[in-house]
């Protein structure tokens, strides 16, 4: 059988004619929604301070849509919290771990960073339980007697958690769901998270800086039982008293927000509605992953990071170059083709931002939430066959 890099050798790819009418493929920031202009975004609230009686009904709102798009119960407390998912990711672990023993889960870029932080940060022995990109952890061995930090969607490698069956009902441990990427994008069962993160930049395609914190009952708890041993900066705060600080989770913000980001966070919630809800933002994920994933299938020199099809991801979708597509496997060549490819990809105006993560293999990464049309992924497909010809002689 002719080698597939001997065969390109011979054949260039003809340049296409058609681009994607909005080739915002980036994992984050992400696209914006189908049809937003900034003259859609009510501006009355800029200019007023977040705490007037206007600032605090949107922020409320904002809380309020986020809650009956994402399907969260009324037992859980939302809140807007700073610095994105990592400001929230954050707070929640230096608020609330070191009351019992800690597994964390890793298998991509930011699950090692959460090991990092609990470990080498906050220095508790934990148990770590690792899985190389492109596969899951062993989820049988996690102690439900332990808190167990994870990310529910695994943003640099394309791996993402099934579901939450693995998650005990009768946990004692509670359990950290980094969910940014999977959240308005998959169904997260909220009763299985007792801590949850996600920012706005990502699924829904809003603006950066401002993280989201869900916590469970449980997790309430852990806050008005437990003081860490450790200082916590105000922005960590959550309590006062001995009490949950009841105001984060209602508008109060700890510190202040971009009104502008606010106004922009409600019309992506409101178009998500517009949708259908969750479901909607689904559908056209999953319409979304599965064209990328014919166009995998058919295409020889590029296949799936992730190796089942059971737990790769509907939103951040990596790929990787199939055996042989290239004459020289070293890694720094590969990743030389994928510079090469996503240059000539930004300079047509084709597709923008779709190499892997910086600490991910060589790849590919390509945004397919909801807030992509499939038409423009069709359309992107013959630029990436044309771009991977032209990269690959260069």
């Amino acid at each position: 059988m002719t080698n597939i890099a001997e065969a390109g050798a011979r054949l260039r790819a003809e340049k296409p004619q058609t681009r994607p009418s909005r080739p915002f493929f980036s994992s984050g920031p992400c696209a914006k929604p189908p049809g937003w202009a900034p003259e859609h975004l009510p501006l009355g609230s800029l200019g007023r301070s977040h705490r007037s009686k206007l600032g605090k009904a949107r922020l409320t709102h904002a809380i309020e849509l986020t809650r009956h798009v994402l399907r969260v119960p009324d037992s859980h407390r939302i809140g807007i919290v700073p610095a994105s998912d990592t400001g929230a990711f954050e707070m929640a672990l230096w608020s609330m771990l070191g009351a019992r023993p800690v597994t964390l889960l890793a298998w991509e870029s930011f699950g090692e960073g959460w090991v990092t932080d609990v470990v080498k940060q906050l220095k508790l022995d934990a148990k770590v339980i690792k899985a190389p990109y492109g596969e899951l952890p062993d989820l049988s061995q996690v102690d439900p007697a332990h808190d167990v930090i994870f990310t529910w969607n695994g943003t640099t490698s394309g791996v993402r958690m099934p579901d939450g069956d693995w998650i005990a009902g009768d946990r004692q441990g509670l359990t950290f769901a980094d969910a940014t990427s999977g959240a308005f994008a998959q169904d997260i069962d909220w009763e299985k998270v007792d801590v949850g993160t996600f920012s706005w930049q990502k699924a829904l395609g809003g603006e950066g800086g401002h993280g989201m914190l869900i916590l469970g009952p449980s997790a309430v708890e852990r806050l008005e039982s437990y003081t860490p041993a450790w200082p916590l900066p105000k922005i960590f705060r959550m309590t006062k008293g001995g009490k949950l600080n009841e105001g984060i989770f209602k508008g109060d913000t700890i510190n202040t927000p971009s009104m502008l980001a606010v106004e922009d966070y409600i019309f992506c919630l409101e178009w998500a509605i517009g949708l259908g809800g969750l479901p909607g933002l689904i559908a056209r994920a999953d319409a979304n992953a599965a064209a990328l994933g014919a166009w995998v299938e058919a295409t020889d020199w590029i296949d799936h990071l992730a190796r089942d099809p059971a737990t790769r991801s509907n939103t951040s979708v990596c790929l990787k170059f199939a055996d042989g597509a290239l004459p020289d496997a070293d890694s720094e060549a590969q990743a030389a083709v994928v510079k090469k490819m996503a240059s000539l990809l930004e300079a047509e105006g084709a597709a923008f931002d779709i190499a892997s993560y910086r600490d991910a293999p060589p790849g590919l990464r390509i945004w397919c939430g909801a807030t992509v049309d499939t038409a423009d992924l069709d359309a992107l497909f013959p630029w990436l066959d044309w771009a991977f010809a032209e990269a690959r002689q260069a």
